[in-house]
This record gives structure tokens, sequence and C-alpha cells, in this order.
């Protein structure tokens, strides 16, 4: 595939360019609590205002309506400027929840949320992976009664990002309670602030708390909640997955390439030999920015044979951040550290150890492709 840019695109760079060299703060998003909710909504809303959210997205619902082109564009030189990391607390809303909605809501529900998701206003979390159902994510057993016209919800969510700082939340229960497997499930907008829904945050490796337990008590959710049919919410989970195994991850791994040569620039100053064996994994992994990039391009601009080639993505960016931010601790360790310059990349290096988990983990993505894309035997099930 080749991709060529108009004349009309490099405008539109230079736009870009230009806002953000004026406009962005230089500043890492707090890792969790309300500091980061504020950071999160205030540079969302900054974003809108110059209208940089929703790119692509319809007009109607407070998009630019621009073709995909500018999209990958902008999260070029979002992470050529070094701008916010997209993975915070908006992440969710912005690429796959509001995406979900835009291919599976109501027109109701599309009209009250994108707006707000755009603007901003609103954050979501996905409560999909339970204590006992994480990558097998069909043993669900969360539940929800339909009483009337709402939905009475009883069980228990976990390694739910920013649940406690949330608005709304994508999640999938099992609806038809003697259902088995991916049948009987539904995807329901939850809002987050229902009586009897508590949120307990968790501690990961890296000392931050953005992760969360959530229990549900007798929740009651309005049928009109249900995104597509109710018991059908396994085809709507499958293009949430779409989304977060493809285009909802393209900001980050455009952004990989940076990271690379600003970790080149550190290792040059720090003398390390051109010859050396941390310098051959640096070309190593230019290379290999340079592969996501054309995986990327692909997502983008190619009607994929398979709604699975996203587990190709997903699998090979996941692994490839843990490299990266693994070759950085050993750079930093070649001289007297420079606590100032690692203390960041010891943090990211400590985050990317969930890279290889969320969204399905490595094996399970490992089976998709082999399974589904290469046609080998499936594996025996339990």
């Amino acid at each position: 595939m080749k991709l060529h840019f108009t004349e009309e695109d490099e405008l539109f760079r230079q736009e870009a360019r230009a806002w953000l060299a004026a406009h962005n703060p230089r500043a890492r998003c707090p890792a969790d609590g309300v500091e980061s909710r504020r950071f999160a909504t205030e540079w969302i809303a900054r974003l809108h205002s110059g209208g940089w959210t929703g790119i692509s997205w319809p007009v109607r619902y407070g998009g630019r309506g621009l073709p995909p082109e500018r999209q990958i564009i902008w999260y070029e030189e979002y992470a050529r400027a070094g701008a916010p990391s997209p993975l915070d607390p908006s992440f969710v809303a912005l690429n796959h929840a509001g995406p979900t909605l835009l291919a599976c809501g109501t027109e109701a529900q599309k009209a009250f949320h994108l707006p707000k998701i755009l603007s901003g206003e609103a954050l979501w979390c996905q409560g999909f992976s339970e204590p006992g159902s994480g990558s097998d994510l069909a043993s669900l057993t969360t539940s929800g009664r339909v009483d009337g016209d709402v939905l009475v919800v009883n069980g228990r969510k976990i390694w739910t990002s920013f649940a406690d700082i949330a608005e709304y939340q994508e999640l999938l229960l099992r609806t038809e309670l003697l259902s088995r497997g991916n049948q009987g499930l539904s995807w329901v907008i939850c809002d987050m602030r229902l009586p009897g829904i508590t949120v307990r945050p968790i501690e990961n490796l890296a000392g931050s708390s953005h992760f969360s337990e959530v229990t549900y008590d007798d929740v009651r959710i309005p049928l009109d909640n249900v995104v597509g049919e109710l018991g059908q919410g396994w085809k709507v989970a499958m293009t949430t997955l779409g989304f977060e195994r493809g285009s909802a991850a393209a900001a980050l791994q455009l952004g990989l390439p940076r990271k690379v040569e600003t970790l080149r620039e550190a290792a040059l100053a720090r003398g390390v030999s051109p010859n050396s064996a941390l310098m051959q994994r640096l070309v190593t992994a230019r290379a290999e920015t340079a592969a996501i990039r054309a995986l990327t391009y692909e997502t983008f601009f190619r009607d994929p044979e398979s709604p699975f080639e996203g587990s190709i993505v997903r699998l090979f960016f996941a692994e490839l951040v843990q490299r990266i931010h693994r070759l950085a601790l050993d750079i930093f360790a070649t001289s007297s550290i420079d606590f100032e310059l690692a203390e960041p990349w010891a943090e990211d290096y400590l985050e990317s150890f969930s890279e290889t988990i969320a969204g399905g983990t490595a094996e399970i993505q490992r089976n998709i492709i082999s399974e589904r894309l290469l046609g080998m035997p499936r594996q025996p099930r339990p």
C-alpha cells in the first residue's frame, strides 16, 4: 500500500504543528486520582476548542468529518510535539466507547454521549474483565435481570482503568441468566454515579492506582442504555475489541519512533559506542517502529480481510513497547543515572507490563492469529 498526502493534507499538517507549538502543556498527566481527571478533561477541552478532537467523527456529533489521512497526520504531529500521552483517563471514551457508539448506538445515545466525550465533559471506563473471566471474556457472570424498563445488575468487574473518576462505563453483562458462553450477553451504558456501585482502586506495580475493582449491588440501569439488541452484546463487544486492538492505539503506535529517537540521543550523550550491543538494539527498535507505523497505516487505509487482523498489530505493539522501555533502562544504566531523565522511563517501563495483558493477553492474541487467520487447529478447550 502506498499513501500520498495531498497539498491540502500538508497544509493541515502545518496547521496542526503550529497549534501544538502554541498550546502543548509539555507536562505528563498525573498517574491517577482527581488530579489525573482534572488534567485530562482540561486538555481535552482545550483540544476540542481548537477543533482537534473527533477529527474523523461526523460533524453532527461535534467532530470535523475529515478523512482518515487527516487523523493520521494529527497523530504524527501530536507525537512529534511531545504532547501528553494519549493513554490518559480520556482514552476509553475517545478510542473505543465513542467509536462503538458511532457503530452500534441509537441516535439518542449518540446525540447525548458523543458531544460530551469530544468536549472532555464525560470520561468512560471499561467493565469487561472479571476476577474469574479475564481473557476468557465469554465466561463472565455479572448479571442483568430485566425488571420492567430497567436491568437490575449484580456482580463484579476488575482491572477497570479510571473507574474512580469516570462518569460512564461500557459494561458487558449476562442478561439471559441461563445462557452460556458468548450467548445472552448485553453491552450496556452504565452511569457510574448510580446507587449500588462501589469502586475500590488497586495499586499496580508502578505505584499508581488507576485500576479498580467495581462491584454492583442491585444497580438499576435503564433498558434504554442497552447498545445494540438485548442479548446480542457479544457482537457489540467484538466491535469494541476491534477498536481496542486496532485503531485505538494508533496515536501510541505512531509515537514510538519519537521515543526511540529520544533514546538514541540519550545513548549518544552517555557515550554509548556506535558498535555496542545497545546501539544495535536501538537500530533494531528503529526498524520495528517503522514497521508498526506501516501496520498503523494499514489499519486506517485498508479494509481488513478479517476482523481479527487487529490482533497482529496489538501483539506486535504490546511486545515492542516492552522492549523499548527495557532498552531505555539499560541505556540509563550505562552511566551515573540522571534521575530526572530516567524517572519517567522507569515508570513507563513498569506500566508497560500491562500491555501484554490489556485487550486480551499475548497468548490470546497468538491463539486468535493462529486459529482465525492462519487456519491452524483450535487449542483444546477445557
